[in-house]
């Protein structure tokens, strides 16, 4: 994953890496320094945004059925 990618999943996922960071429980450090000077990004990081994304959206829709009165849960 490339330093673009990586900005556009953690704005998708509502993160600064700050609050990123805060999250993971990792210093912001290193988190900041992800995809500079040479520094790669975690191979698993993609695969942990792309999770954390599509359940916040399975999350908000569930929550928009509850309100509409399709399901109870």
């Amino acid at each position: 994953m490339n330093k673009e990618n990586f900005k556009l999943l953690l704005k998708k996922a509502g993160f600064s890496k700050r609050t990123f960071s805060e999250h993971l429980g990792v210093k912001y450090q290193s988190v900041n320094s992800w995809g500079n000077n040479g520094r790669g990004i975690p191979y698993w990081v993609e695969s942990w945004l792309n999770l954390y994304i599509e359940n916040k959206n399975c999350n908000e829709l569930k929550e928009l059925l509850r309100k509409s009165g399709v399901c109870d849960k």
